[in-house]
């Protein structure tokens, strides 16, 4: 029989044992702030029908759909009516507008599931990957107060996520459209456009949007400088940021309710114990997706601004139009964690987990496996993570094992011990080893496990009571 070479797909992220815990420690980090702040978890299927997930796309969105086919109607000639989600938001919008009589408004979600896309295979773009969404939907309306609550909420998963200095980039379409009203860009459609080629200014540079807008747009140099003299524009403190608000000068409707609800928003982060120095107006942040009508966002590292956006989202006035008469207004922001731990890992931010097992009970003598399945027992009884050798070796091999698992404590009874009624406890980190009477063996591995916590040595993780 011929041999397949193993190989992982492309555009897929497949981890090592305690990398893989690394990455669930992060999103465990993400899904706890998430609740933290009141919102409830959902789950959609992996795949959805056909002409539901693609009523919102078109163009290089459906190009990078994987559909969906079984075999059966593969031979039957079938077209596929599944395909897979490549984002959350549209199964959200289906999600809501499904179940929408079933449902308390605000509706608070938050998801963390795969999505894929079809993409070209890259190093740091996968076609298989985590999202980790939070939305509040409302019914008919939805204060701009959710607009601040959400800052509050990405502020609080990147300081926990311990990860440098951040900044949370704020921006607002209505007086991004406003301006380049002003600015004689009043098409709506042409004023899209705009928005996603000014959404590219940190990505390709002012050469390249200058460009762009001089020979796809035919915009005069007057205006294009006039709109990139706007969209350079930062703020580096809040009442800095309220300045550049009131020094936009008069202006139409849209600049005016733009310039109003932004105000509140920064008001409300301020109010929300945000640090002014993790917050900032950039109005260069558009968000090139067409739903997005207020508040945008774009949260980067800042020693690390090569790696781009980690977090982002804005407003929708009405996201599931597609699958409802309701009006069904919300805020949002998504976090690509697969992508984001695999930036933050290349930068060395993230490095190998220890192990979630803490204890490794070893093997000294077959005939006292009922002694060391009894141990092993207690300990698990009593919240600890452990591992028992079910196969005789030697001790030193056992030892080795451990160490090279990123198990850091083993628990060793042999004959004497046994006799004796006492156990010994090692530390293969400090290489150093105790006796205590059996009976102390829970409280006495508690005392080491939350030392080395204390000592930053170990992760602290959730234990049982008892």
């Amino acid at each position: 029989m011929s041999i397949v070479k193993p190989r992982t797909p492309a555009g897929t992220m497949e981890l090592l044992p305690l990398d893989q815990i690394a990455f669930q420690d992060m999103l465990d980090t993400i899904r706890r702030n998430y609740e933290r702040f009141g919102f409830l978890p959902i789950e959609t299927p992996v795949f959805e029908v056909a002409d539901v997930l693609l009523t919102k796309s078109g163009g290089e969105t459906e190009r990078q759909v994987y559909f969906v086919q079984s075999t059966g109607s593969l031979k039957q000639g079938d077209a596929p009516d599944l395909a897979l989600r490549f984002d959350l938001t549209v199964p959200l919008a289906r999600y809501v507008a499904e179940h929408e009589h079933n449902l308390s408004f605000p509706f608070r979600r938050y998801q963390m599931q795969r999505v894929y896309r079809g993409e070209s295979a890259q190093r740091g773009r996968f076609r298989e990957f985590y999202q980790c969404d939070v939305d509040v939907i409302g019914k008919d309306e939805l204060s701009v107060r959710y607009d601040a609550e959400v800052v509050a909420v990405i502020a609080s998963v990147f300081r926990e996520l311990a990860v440098g200095p951040f900044t949370i980039a704020l921006n607002h379409r209505k007086l991004m459209r406003g301006f380049f009203e002003r600015a004689g860009v009043v098409d709506p459609e042409q004023q899209m456009l705009v928005l996603r080629e000014v959404d590219k200014l940190d990505k390709r540079g002012e050469a390249y949007v200058r460009d762009t807008l001089a020979q796809q747009f035919g915009l005069p140099t007057e205006r294009i400088n006039e709109i990139l003299g706007f969209v350079a524009l930062r703020s580096t403190s809040h009442n800095q940021a309220l300045k550049m608000l009131s020094d936009l000068g008069d202006g139409n409707a849209l600049i005016e309710q733009g310039r109003a609800e932004l105000v509140e928003v920064l008001n409300l982060v301020k109010a929300l114990g945000v640090p002014e120095t993790n917050y900032a107006l950039n109005f260069s942040i558009a968000r090139g997706l067409d739903y997005y009508t207020g508040t945008v966002y774009e949260t980067t590292l800042n020693e690390h601004p090569d790696i781009g956006s980690v977090c982002s989202g804005g407003r929708y006035d009405n996201l599931a139009s597609h699958y409802t008469k309701s009006r069904l207004p919300g805020v949002g922001i998504s976090i690509g964690a697969t992508r984001l731990y695999y930036q933050l890992r290349e930068a060395g931010l993230i490095g190998t987990a220890e192990s979630s097992v803490q204890v490794l009970v070893t093997q000294m003598d077959g005939a006292l496996m009922d002694t060391y399945l009894d141990i092993a027992s207690q300990l698990r009884g009593a919240g600890i993570n452990t591992e028992m050798v079910m196969e005789a070796s030697k001790l030193g091999k056992q030892l080795k094992y451990a160490s090279k698992a990123g198990i850091r404590f083993a628990v060793i009874v042999g004959a004497t011990e046994n006799n004796e009624g006492s156990v010994v406890i090692k530390d293969l980190n400090r290489e150093e080893q105790f006796t205590v009477p059996r009976g102390e063996l829970i409280r006495a591995l508690r005392v080491e496990i939350e030392q080395a916590e204390a000592l930053g040595e170990l992760k602290r993780r959730p234990r049982a009571a008892g």
